[in-house]
């Protein structure tokens, strides 16, 4: 579990291409304090486990699946990457709560400055933009944003200076695909709500409803 607080910057030192999957090898400096293998570390808002160490650098195996779904398949030599390391539940949570397990991609469609701040429009698919939620919280490459606009096709996001200078959406332009992982707790409501429970035989299944609320004294 991660916070979406961006704590360093890394660089790709190397990527090992296997048949369909990588081996990432990532210089950094302060999220390997306290850290050791088998630990997770955020990688773009990717969870990922830290295979091999040393004093500047970790390594991680990137599967087949997580190449496909997120934007890791991305990646090069050159490329920066945000990282955070796994939340200590004696942590500040000054973001939002972030499991690294992302939710799909989308692409940035638009960005503007205004004043201090840096605006970001980003087109997703509706699977995706269901459970982005106006004022609430979205991890984008694994950075803890507001959402400050939403439709049917995009939302978007404003950040601040702070935000643009100790992460890579700084350096995103119009075009480029970022990671995106909704609030979770949406996702749980839905489930618990849509009586889509693994538990319950179909015909005991109940789905939200006006009549499913009267019924139960909701409304």
């Amino acid at each position: 579990m991660f916070t979406g607080i961006v704590e360093e910057l890394g660089k790709i030192k190397n990527i090992v291409h296997g048949r369909s999957s990588i081996k990432l090898n990532i210089s950094c400096k302060k999220v390997l304090t306290d850290s050791k293998i088998g630990d997770s570390i955020s990688v773009n808002g990717i969870c990922l486990t830290v295979t091999q160490m040393g004093s500047d650098w970790f390594t991680a195996d990137v599967m087949p699946e997580t190449l496909r779904k997120t934007s890791l398949r991305d990646l090069d030599n050159s490329s920066s990457v945000n990282l955070e390391r796994a939340l200590r539940l004696s942590d500040r949570l000054g973001g939002h709560l972030v499991s690294g397990h992302i939710d799909g991609i989308g692409t940035i469609t638009e960005k503007i400055e205004e004043d201090n701040a840096l605006w970001y429009s980003i087109e997703a698919d509706r699977d995706i933009l269901k459970y982005v939620v106006m004022k609430g919280s979205v991890a984008i490459d694994g950075t803890s944003l507001t959402v400050a606009y939403i439709d049917e096709s995009k939302f978007k996001v404003s950040l601040i200076p702070h935000t643009t200078s100790i992460t890579t959406l700084g350096l995103k332009r119009a075009g480029d695909i970022v990671n995106i992982e909704c609030d979770l707790i949406a996702k749980y409501i839905e489930k618990l709500f849509s009586g889509n429970n693994v538990d319950k035989k179909p015909e005991d299944k109940k789905s939200l409803s006006i009549e499913f609320l009267m019924e139960n004294g909701f409304a």
